[in-house]
Formats: C-alpha cells, structure tokens, sequence
C-alpha cells in the first residue's frame, strides 16, 4: 500500500508555514523596511501605493535632498512644494495631501510624535490609521508592522496569488476587505506556534520574501521554472 504524502495531511497554516522556510533558504534574510527611521517608513508606505518601488525611490530621493524625510519636513512644505517633490510616485495630489493628513494626526492628537502613536494598542491604532484618508488595510499594517513595531501580519496581491495557485483556500481570496483579512488571519496561524517575541521579525521577513518571490515568479502570467515553491505538491 502506497504511502500518503506527508504535506497532504498539513493544513493550509502549516504548509505556509513551509513555504516560508523554502523561502528563506533560496532567498535569506530581507532586512525589509528599506528605511533610516519610522516615519521614512510611514511615507514609503503611502508612495509606494500603486507605483513602483523604483518610483518610489526617486520621490524619496527628491524629498531626501529638500530635507523634508522628517516630521517636521512634510510638515513645513506648502501642498504644492510636497506635491512637486513626490511626483515620480504618481497620485502626487492624492498622496501629497494624505501624507499632510497623517502628519496633522500625529500633531493634534499625538503630540507630534511616533512613539507616543505607537504606544496605543495595535486594534485600535489600525483602526485609527483606516480612518486616515490614502489608508487602505495594506498600508495600515504596513506601518504598524514596519514602522510603529506591532506583530501584525500583511497581505498583499503578490499573497493572494500564492495562496490561490498553491490552493490553500477552498475558493480564492477575493480582492476586497473578506480576502484580505483571511490572509491576514491565514498568516497569523502560519506563525502561531512561533514565540511571541519572534513574531514581528517574522511577519517582517515573510512579507518580504513573498514580495521576492512575487516578483520574481508569480506576477500576472505565473513563471515557476526555479521558484523556491514550485517543490509544493499542491500547485494548481
């Protein structure tokens, strides 16, 4: 009698698990967020919506030279001037005025500072990010993760892809609030078993990795030739 594959008997959880260590070792440690400080975090997040991050790279650039990478910077630009220098990111007079709305939040209700923001508890602090205008659940988490210090997961398309082609859902996620937190809740379980101190570094590192293999294999059209999980023997 033929022996049953042992990932065949793993749940979804536990098989992302998996791919998070095929991960690591074709990839290594990411490092992710590419940033000096919390709050060059909090505007890449925000730049880097719908764009590149080569884009992104060339406003922050333009922002790094006018020396405005700081609070106080986006602060003291006119709409215009911030507008201006955050160009190459596309949305300019979408992004511009959201970044001035979450530098007016931290004045009026946090005293101006980062840390005292990311002294609230992370429910209600995402729930206050989502309120922001230019706030989605992506970025949300990816400053709370990335730039505020919460152990919380992020999804992203680059996610939902994996997740569908590897068949860890019954049905795929959808691209809306359910489907993203499914993956949210998803990669949470992924994780549980890992010490609680661990878990901020390692949703940092996981979210990064997928973004690597994402752009590497699973962009629109799927390429699996060399991918770290193309081993999975459940790929559709």
């Amino acid at each position: 009698m033929a022996q049953k594959n042992p990932d065949h008997a793993r749940g979804p959880a536990k098989r992302l698990r998996r791919m998070h260590q095929w991960l690591e070792r074709a990839y290594g440690p990411q490092q992710w967020w590419p940033a000096k400080t919390g709050f060059e975090v909090v505007i890449g997040a925000y730049l880097t919506q719908n764009t590149s991050w080569r884009a992104v790279e060339k406003s922050l650039k333009n922002l790094q030279v006018a020396d405005a990478m700081t609070i106080n910077g986006i602060r003291t630009l006119s709409m215009s001037e911030l507008q201006e220098l955050i160009r190459p990111s596309g949305f300019f007079t979408r992004k511009a005025p959201a970044l001035k709305a979450f530098v007016s939040m931290l004045d009026s209700e946090f005293e101006g500072s980062l840390d005292i923001l990311a002294d609230m508890p992370t429910n209600r602090l995402r729930k206050r990010l989502l309120e922001l205008p230019g706030v989605g659940l992506e970025t949300a988490d990816a400053i709370l993760l990335y730039a505020l210090g919460h152990a919380v997961p992020v999804a992203d398309e680059y996610l939902r892809r994996v997740v569908e082609r590897h068949g860890l859902f019954t049905k795929a996620p959808k691209k809306n609030r359910g489907g993203y937190e499914a993956l949210v809740s998803l990669t949470r379980a992924a994780f549980a078993e890992d010490a609680a101190r661990m878990r901020e570094h390692l949703y940092g590192e996981f979210h990064a990795l997928i973004v690597a293999v994402g752009k590497a294999h699973c962009s629109r059209t799927p390429s699996c030739q060399g991918c770290p999980l193309a081993r999975d023997p459940h790929l559709g």
